[in-house]
C-alpha cells in the first residue's frame, strides 16, 4: 500500500482522497496547535478537548468526540472529573484519552491546590473556594473531607473522610475528632459536596456539623466552617448561622 509521505515526497503523484483527508487533519491541528500556543484563553471548551484528544489519539479526528463529550457530562468541568467508567460510555473514548482527561484534571487540581498552600486559609478563602469547587462540583458521589489548621490557620493537612452514595456520606463525630487530636490540629473546616448541584444544606448536614462543633470545644478545637460543594455554588453553614 502507497503511504502518504511517498506520494508527498513525489510531485508527479496526486494524494488520494485519504490522503488528502489526512493532510487536510494534520493542517487543522497546526493551526489548532498555533492558536493554544498564541492564546489558549481564545479556545472553544471543546477545541482544548479536541486538542488534548489529538495528543492521545493521534490518528483519529477528535472533534466529534470532544463535543460529544461536552454533550455528554454538560461542560469541561465535567468531562474532566467524570469517571472512568462514565467516560467509556461515551462512544471511541478508551484508555488512553481517558488517561490524558484525568491528568489534565489532576494537573488543574494541584495548580488550584498550590494557592491554598503556605498561607492562612482566613485571608485565602477564594483560593480554598476555587479548589473545592475544582475538585468537588462534579463529582458523582458525596465525599466527606475535613481541612485540618494549625494555630496560625494555615493548612496542614486535608483528608477525606468518608465517601458516601449519591445521597448520604456517613461521617462519625469522634473518627472527626479523634482524627484531630491525632494531627494535632487547632481548628477545622469541613466540606462535603452534593452530587445533585444543589448546595443547600440538609437537616442532616446541619445536625452533623452541630455535633462536631459540640465535641470539638472542650478540646479546643474550632471548626471555623462546613462549607457545601455544589455544580451550582457552594454554601456557607457559618455564613447560614449554622455555626
Amino acid at each position: 500500500m502507497t503511504t502518504a509521505r511517498t506520494l508527498f515526497d513525489s510531485p508527479s503523484a496526486a494524494p488520494t482522497p485519504e490522503d488528502q483527508r489526512a493532510l487536510d487533519a494534520k493542517g487543522h491541528r497546526e493551526r489548532l496547535r498555533t492558536r493554544l500556543l498564541d492564546d489558549a484563553e481564545g479556545l472553544q471548551d471543546y477545541e482544548l478537548i479536541e486538542y488534548l484528544l489529538t495528543l492521545a489519539i493521534p490518528r483519529v479526528d477528535t472533534k466529534p468526540l470532544a463535543k460529544a463529550l461536552l454533550r455528554e457530562f454538560g461542560g469541561i468541568g465535567a468531562a474532566l472529573a467524570a469517571d472512568p467508567a462514565e467516560l467509556r460510555r461515551v462512544k471511541g473514548m478508551g484508555d488512553t484519552g481517558i488517561a490524558a482527561l484525568k491528568i489534565a484534571h489532576a494537573a488543574a487540581i494541584r495548580l488550584v491546590r498550590a494557592h491554598t498552600r503556605d498561607l492562612p486559609v482566613l485571608s485565602n478563602w477564594q483560593a480554598l473556594a476555587d479548589y473545592l469547587h475544582a475538585d468537588m462540583a462534579h463529582d458523582a458521589v458525596e465525599r466527606f473531607r475535613v481541612l485540618h489548621l494549625n494555630t496560625k490557620n494555615v493548612l496542614v493537612r486535608d483528608e477525606v473522610m468518608s465517601r458516601g452514595t449519591i445521597d448520604e456520606a456517613a461521617v462519625h463525630v469522634r473518627e472527626v475528632i479523634k482524627r484531630a487530636l491525632d494531627i494535632g490540629s487547632a481548628a477545622l473546616i469541613l466540606v462535603h459536596n452534593h452530587p445533585s448541584g444543589d448546595p443547600s444544606p440538609s437537616q442532616a448536614d446541619i445536625r452533623i456539623t452541630r455535633a462536631i462543633v459540640e465535641a470539638g470545644k472542650p478540646l479546643n478545637i474550632a471548626v471555623h466552617d462546613h462549607i457545601i460543594v455544589g455544580r451550582n455554588g457552594q454554601t456557607s453553614l457559618r455564613a447560614k448561622g449554622v455555626i
